[in-house]
C-alpha cells in the first residue's frame, strides 16, 4: 500500500505507476469498496491528504483537500450554520474526495439537488501525474466542457481528486416531519401530487406501507404546509432521517440491493422485492437474490425509461453482472475518449466504473 500524506506524494505515487504500467486503486476511508466494480491495483491512500484549505460563510463555499473527513467538514459548516444540503452518506468515516468520487447524495437531494450541483472546483492528478485544475470558486466560473462536475461520478476513474471546492447553503430555519400510512401505489401517486405544488419538500421516503415526508424551509411555509398535508407528527426525526442517509434503516437491510432510477411518476415495476421509494418517487430500491434474473431488474428498469444499478451485492457478481447499467455503444465511445485524454494508459481505478476502461 502507498500512502500519500501530500498533493507531491500524490504525483510521485501516480507518475511512478504510469512510468511502470502498474495499475493504482485510490481509496480515502474505503468505506465505499462495496460500491461499483472491480477493486484492482496497488491501493493508494490519500486519507492523510487531509484538511480545509479555506471557507467562506458569506461567499457559500468551502474548499478541502481530498482526505478530509466529511465530519470535520460539517462540523465547521454547523458552526455557521450551514451545511452540505446534498447530504452526503458518511458510513465508516467518508471523505470528501470520495464524496465526489462516488458521487452518492442522501435524502435531501430531492429539493437541493446532486452531489456535481455542488462541485464548483477540483485540483485533480491525472493518470500521467500531471496536476490540473478546473472550475473556481463561485457558480459561473465555466465556460466550455465543465470537468469539475464530470469528475463527480466517476470513481477515481479520470484521476485522483487532490482537492475539492463545494457550494454549500444555510441550515432551513425550520424543519417538520410528517408520516402517512399507504402503500406503494398511493405513495407514487401522492408524491407526484405534491410535486406538483408549492410545497417545501426536502425529503421523501416510502417502507412497509408508511410514506415519510420531510418539509424545510421559512418557518410559515412549513406551518402552512403541516396544516394542508395533515400528516401524522412524529418524534425524533433526525434519527429516521440520518439511518436513510447512512443506510442503516431497515428498508437497506439486504445483502444484494438494486437501485433503480426512474421517471417520478412511473408505477412499481413487475420486479419483486421493492424496498422503498425516494426521492418523491424517483429512486426505488429492491432487494435480490444472488443466483436471481439480474437482467428482468435491468430490463424492467431500461423498460420505463430508466436504469438499474447493482449498489450492494458480492465483488464477484458486481464483476461477472457490471454494477452500472451498460451504456449505449456512443456513450461508451464517449466515455472512452475522457479516458483515454484523463488516463491514457489506464492505471487508476481500471474496472470499476465499467469493464471497458
Amino acid at each position: 500500500m502507498l500512502t500519500a500524506h501530500s498533493l507531491d506524494d500524490i504525483i510521485a505515487a501516480v507518475r511512478n505507476a504510469h512510468a511502470g504500467h502498474a495499475t493504482l486503486r485510490i481509496r480515502g476511508a474505503g468505506s465505499k469498496d462495496f460500491y461499483g466494480g472491480l477493486l484492482a491495483g496497488e491501493v493508494l491512500d490519500v486519507s492523510a491528504h487531509r484538511g480545509i484549505v479555506a471557507y467562506e460563510p458569506t461567499e457559500l463555499y468551502i474548499t478541502a483537500r481530498c482526505g478530509t473527513p466529511l465530519a470535520e467538514i460539517e462540523a465547521a459548516l454547523a458552526e455557521k450554520g450551514q451545511m452540505l444540503a446534498f447530504e452526503p452518506p458518511h458510513f465508516s468515516g467518508a471523505t470528501v474526495g470520495g464524496c465526489v468520487a462516488a458521487g452518492l447524495s442522501g435524502p435531501r437531494r430531492q429539493q437541493a439537488g446532486a452531489v456535481r450541483d455542488f462541485v464548483l472546483g477540483v485540483r485533480l492528478v491525472d493518470g500521467t501525474g500531471q496536476t490540473l485544475n478546473f472550475g473556481g470558486q463561485v457558480m459561473k466560473n465555466v465556460a466550455g466542457y465543465d470537468v469539475s462536475r464530470v469528475i463527480a461520478g466517476s470513481l477515481g476513474t479520470l484521476g485522483v481528486i487532490a482537492e475539492v471546492t463545494l457550494k454549500v447553503l444555510p441550515k432551513p430555519v425550520a424543519e417538520t416531519t410528517l408520516v402517512f400510512d399507504c402503500d406503494a401505489t398511493e405513495a407514487i401517486r401522492r408524491l407526484n401530487e405534491w410535486g406538483g405544488q408549492p410545497l417545501p419538500i426536502s425529503a421523501s421516503f416510502w417502507h412497509d406501507g408508511q410514506l415519510w415526508l420531510r418539509l424545510s424551509g421559512a418557518r410559515a411555509a412549513v406551518e402552512a404546509a403541516t396544516t394542508k398535508l395533515r400528516g401524522n407528527p412524529t418524534v425524533n426525526p433526525e434519527k429516521h432521517w440520518n439511518s436513510i442517509r447512512e443506510q442503516t434503516h431497515p428498508a437497506f437491510a439486504a445483502s444484494l440491493l438494486w437501485r433503480l432510477a426512474v421517471p417520478s411518476t412511473t408505477p412499481c415495476p413487475e420486479v419483486d422485492g421493492l424496498r422503498a421509494i425516494e426521492w418523491g418517487g424517483a429512486l426505488r430500491w429492491y432487494a435480490g437474490e444472488v443466483d436471481g434474473d439480474h437482467e428482468a431488474v435491468r430490463a424492467a428498469a431500461t423498460g420505463l425509461g430508466g436504469h438499474a444499478a447493482l449498489y450492494r451485492a458480492p465483488e464477484s457478481l458486481r464483476c461477472r453482472e457490471g454494477a452500472f447499467a451498460p451504456l449505449q455503444p456512443a456513450l461508451l465511445a464517449l466515455h472512452r475518449r475522457l479516458k483515454i485524454a484523463f488516463d491514457p494508459q489506464g492505471i487508476l481505478n481500471p474496472g470499476r466504473l465499467y469493464a471497458e476502461f
